[in-house]
């Protein structure tokens, strides 16, 4: 029988094998429920705040929130990530959102020109994308 510490020495291993590129034999778990309606609060949003900075579709948010749709495992895992790490997704599709919008008269309306991080009362990080000229994270 493994003591307490040759188990916890075997899981340091794991993520020691898993950082340095070793993919098999690892299992990503992904939610079989999100609450979108709370992530979406929590960044203190609108559904059409958070369609257009996340890129989901607008009915599907309602959809989802209304309880007529359940998110697929793609949607539930960028979800889940957002709701653990706003700022880290805002950061990888900020460039996504400049050239969707290229060329566009509407460029303000997807340009995530800051992302502001204010602190909850229970430590965990909330990130804003404010639009050009947006004041309301002051």
């Amino acid at each position: 029988m493994k003591t307490q510490f040759e188990e916890l020495m075997h899981g340091l291993d794991d993520v020691e094998s898993f950082l340095s590129g070793e993919k098999e034999g690892f299992k990503v778990h992904v939610p079989k429920r999100v609450d979108v309606k709370s992530i979406r609060n929590k960044l203190r949003m609108t559904q059409a705040r958070f369609s257009d900075v996340f890129g989901f579709s607008l009915d599907a948010i309602k959809h989802w929130e209304g309880g007529r749709r359940t998110p697929e495992a793609p949607a539930r895992t960028l979800l889940t990530v957002i709701d653990k790490n706003p700022a880290a997704v805002l950061t990888a599709l900020q460039p996504v959102a400049f050239a969707a919008a290229a060329g566009s008269s509407k460029v303000h309306n997807v340009r995530l020109k800051t992302i502001k991080k204010k602190t909850t009362r229970s430590g965990q990080y909330v990130a804003r994308a404010s639009q050009h000229g947006d004041r309301s994270h002051r």
